[in-house]
């Protein structure tokens, strides 16, 4: 059973990860994308820190539930910023894969401690 919270935390971080190194190769077109969706685009460094460094936060689950709640904020956002033509069956799948994924987090939040996890060896050496 242990296993199966790290699981989920890989599971649901491993999009970002991904995601985020991906924006680090196409830097410019990702720049690009985001000023064409109205989203100013020195937002980019930060959205790629919190992509990488949040999904890695959250497969190893350090300070998982802090990083849970920017993650859930995150996928709500772009949700709203990137994903809104509802009428657009493919926009509209996003948009709920962003909504899903923030249900996912917010488990996470809910969660005291996660097994297999940093936070976890931090609980026990107190």
């Amino acid at each position: 059973m242990n296993y199966l919270h790290l699981i989920a935390r890989i599971l649901l971080a491993l999009i970002f990860v991904l995601s985020g190194l991906d924006k680090i190769s196409n830097f410019e077109a990702t720049q690009g994308y985001m000023s064409a969706m109205g989203v100013p685009s020195f937002l980019l460094v930060p959205t790629i820190l919190l992509e990488v460094v949040g999904g890695l936060a959250i497969i190893i689950g350090f300070k998982t539930q802090l990083v849970a709640a920017a993650m859930t904020f995150f996928c709500i956002i772009s949700a709203v910023l990137f994903h809104n033509n509802l009428a657009d069956q493919m926009q509209f799948i996003m948009f709920m894969k962003n909504i899903s994924m923030a249900g996912g987090f917010l488990l996470l939040v809910a969660s005291s401690k996660t097994m297999l996890s940093i936070d976890n060896l931090l609980a026990n050496k107190k």
